[in-house]
């Protein structure tokens, strides 16, 4: 399961454009408790507090302690609304959740022993990842906080896919329950680009014609001193 978070919290009444200004001039986040069979619950986050926990990859795919006064609910975090020049956050949308009812996340893909890899150590190809994170579904106590797929086999051209993912128990991915035409790709191993290759050798026979013409010639002044 993955790590446990909790958020201090408070009631707002006031909603509406000015009402949220307000709250963000107090250092407070607006925010909206939803789902769970109940009705919507406006809240405000402390935006310092918020930003902490932000910091941390595995606060996005985590089960979170709503604390609002004596009452704790068990959430996830559905959306996020950020500034898009400052480094603030400007709403939060936050899910309930019920221990027997699956939810949907999306939680990040950790690719481990790529510098391993026989494609990359021996035969200097390029490793690349296609996905950063995956849907999952799955009861709120088998969330996962991210998985994991050993890259440290793969050879040159070799490609990892969705079903090459081990999954805890009780987690499915989304994607392959629409079908096995969903198996995407999500990282390879593959020879570097020829545009690439070229251009570097350009590069470098370019800068050694330089360097040898620069050896060729001498500067005006010692010319003039040699015809002296």
């Amino acid at each position: 399961m993955s790590k446990s978070f909790e958020l201090i919290a408070e009631s707002r009444d006031d909603k509406g454009r000015g009402a949220s200004r307000r709250l963000r001039r107090e250092g407070k986040v607006p925010a909206v408790l939803y789902g769970g069979k109940r009705d919507p619950r406006p809240i405000a986050l402390d935006h310092q507090a918020l930003l902490h926990q932000l910091d941390n990859e595995a606060f996005y795919s985590s089960v979170l302690t709503i604390k609002v006064g004596d009452e704790e609910q068990a959430a996830i975090l559905k959306d996020l609304q950020r500034h898009p020049a400052r480094h603030r956050v400007l709403h939060a949308d936050l899910q309930r959740i019920l221990a027997d009812e699956k939810i949907r996340m999306h939680v990040p893909l950790h690719f481990i022993g790529e510098s391993e890899a026989p494609g990359v150590k021996l035969e200097h190809g390029v490793f690349s990842k296609m996905e950063s994170d995956v849907e999952v579904s799955c009861l709120p106590k088998h969330l996962p906080g991210y998985l994991e797929i050993d890259c440290s086999g793969m050879g040159m051209e070799d490609i990892r896919h969705l079903s090459d993912i081990k999954l805890p128990e009780g987690v499915e991915l989304v994607e392959l329950a629409h079908g096995e035409g969903n198996d995407l790709p999500i990282a390879a191993v593959h020879h570097p680009r020829v545009e690439a290759v070229e251009e570097e050798e350009a590069a470098g026979a370019a800068e050694a014609a330089g360097a040898e013409e620069g050896e060729g010639e001498k500067p005006d002044e010692e010319k003039s001193r040699d015809e002296d």
